[in-house]
């Protein structure tokens, strides 16, 4: 076979951002909708019909090196064209992806090990066993709607808009997104562009790639929660660097589970969603005073509706699944008018939930609140560059293990003030607040505590959340009751029970 020329290197820059759309009637006008934003008006769209077979080892070995290699049919199955696509090194906690990308036409359905040589795969596979284990595993189907769209300054910029599905083994799951890909310019060029889309449709920051998402099927992982997996910091890190890392993280956590909110019922995704954002807001909080100079962090009122209704529905999670079901031998004694107030109380509940859940979704389709979690991962991901040569020098300065240190101290002590006055719901409230405050940031500095002392805080402030935590989801559940007119004893009784809570020791 003949030889390949040299792969054109090149580093894939691209933001990816899901459509929340509610089933086939919100897609049916969808792309006329971006067709008619001002961004994209007047200029001509491309249609294609796309195919891609993504291949990797019966272990996974690509998967595990963040590595992805597709081949893509491209034209009509009558006169098909084939590329042959390799990927490395992208992240997964963010909607803008920045990747190594080789691509180079193949002749047929089939992987050339030719048009690999003048990538970087030599050094994942240097005898050619890795390749010689390839197999397709993944299958993406997609209708590409294209838009190029060319900004003063020189950057442009490919809006894509794809619907299709992705299919892994005997699973498929629908694709609805659309994809900025810069061609030229900066990345702000990309942020700029998704703004002006997201003032008029709804949209959703997207962390994962097609191929990700078909391995999650693969493993039936698509709609499972995301809970928190703080990264590894160094002592070295610049402070703003360390600051990235952990809120890029956090905020990852929150909008990765407000996607699989919008077609999982599972109760553990919002409360994953919920503690992703409070990870976030605490450690945005932490971090706040050393970032003062990196100007100030996007206004997020307009998340504000979004998660009070998140909140409401985890409150009603809770009251169901963990609070009430351990009482309900206590309350109907094997009384069967006391049994039928029960049922009733959680058939009311049930309904609520139902309901709340419906608003949450409805949120996630406000384009407000599509703007503004852009805004917010786009402030991130500009984080260490947002100020000018002196303040960074100043940055480097800093001891990031001393200043880490300091900031946990100050919290600790903060806490065990607040527990010096536990006697009413508020005050245990504000307890309750520092306790996860203090944790989040033990959890998230780990690497830069002194160890012992660390996880010493660490369970003292988890216990707390837990126990304060109980004593306010109790006094929660009885006054859902109360709002749902539940039977005047039962109520009672759940008021009973809440008043004696023990109180945080």
């Amino acid at each position: 076979m003949k030889k390949h020329p040299l792969a054109p290197s090149q580093e894939e820059i691209e933001l990816k951002l899901a459509l929340p759309t509610s089933g086939p009637s919100g897609l049916a006008g969808l792309a006329k909708r971006l067709a008619q934003t001002p961004v994209l008006a007047r200029r001509k769209a491309t249609r294609q019909q796309l195919h891609n077979i993504y291949y990797d080892t019966p272990g996974q070995r690509l998967h595990q090196k963040r590595v992805a290699l597709r081949l893509r049919r491209v034209g009509s199955d009558a006169n098909p064209s084939w590329l042959q696509t390799l990927k490395m090194g992208g992240r997964s906690d963010s909607a803008l992806s920045q990747r190594g990308e080789w691509e180079l036409p193949v002749p047929g359905a089939e992987l050339a090990r030719q048009a690999l040589e003048a990538t970087p795969w030599s050094g994942l596979d240097p005898d050619g066993s890795v390749f010689k284990a390839l197999a397709p595993c993944i299958v993406t189907t997609f209708e590409r709607t294209s838009w190029t769209v060319r900004k003063r300054g020189g950057s442009i910029v490919e809006v894509s808009l794809d619907i299709g599905q992705v299919v892994a083994g005997d699973r498929r799951a629908p694709i609805c997104e659309l994809e900025l890909e810069l061609l030229a310019g900066q990345p702000a060029a990309l942020f700029d562009i998704a703004r002006q889309i997201a003032r008029s449709v709804a949209v959703l920051p997207l962390n994962a790639s097609k191929a990700e998402r078909g391995y999650a099927l693969l493993q039936d992982a698509q709609n499972l929660p995301l809970r928190a997996q703080p990264p590894p910091l160094t002592r070295g890190m610049a402070l703003p660097v360390a600051a990235q890392c952990v809120l890029r993280e956090m905020f990852g956590q929150f909008t990765s589970n407000l996607n699989t909110l919008t077609r999982s019922d599972d109760p553990e995704v919002v409360h994953q969603a919920r503690v992703g954002w409070r990870r976030f807001r605490s450690a945005w909080r932490l971090f706040r005073p050393a970032l003062a100079a990196h100007g100030a962090a996007p206004a997020w009122q307009s998340l504000e509706p979004l998660l009070m209704f998140v909140g409401e529905l985890r409150d009603l999670d809770v009251a169901l699944s963990e609070t009430l079901p351990p009482l309900a031998a206590a309350y109907t004694a094997g009384n069967a008018q006391r049994e039928e107030k029960w049922q009733a109380m959680l058939q009311a509940l049930t309904q609520t939930a139902l309901l709340q859940r419906k608003s949450v979704r409805h949120a996630l389709q406000t384009p407000a609140v599509g703007a503004t979690l852009l805004a917010i991962t786009q402030w991130l991901e500009q984080l260490p560059a947002s100020k000018g040569p002196d303040n960074a020098k100043a940055d480097l300065k800093i001891s990031l293990r001393r200043w880490a240190r300091q900031r946990i101290t100050r919290l600790h002590k903060k806490m065990k003030l607040a527990l010096e006055d536990t006697a009413h719901l508020e005050s245990q409230h504000r307890a309750r607040i520092l306790s996860k405050r203090l944790r989040y940031g033990i959890e998230a500095l780990r690497p830069l505590l002194p160890r012992r002392q660390a996880e010493r805080w660490r369970a003292r402030a988890t216990a707390l959340q837990t126990g304060i935590g109980a004593t306010r989801d109790m006094a929660q559940a009885a006054g859902l009751a109360a709002r749902l007119e539940a039977d005047p004893g039962l109520a009672e009784f759940l008021r009973g029970v809440a008043a004696g809570q023990p109180g945080p020791r």
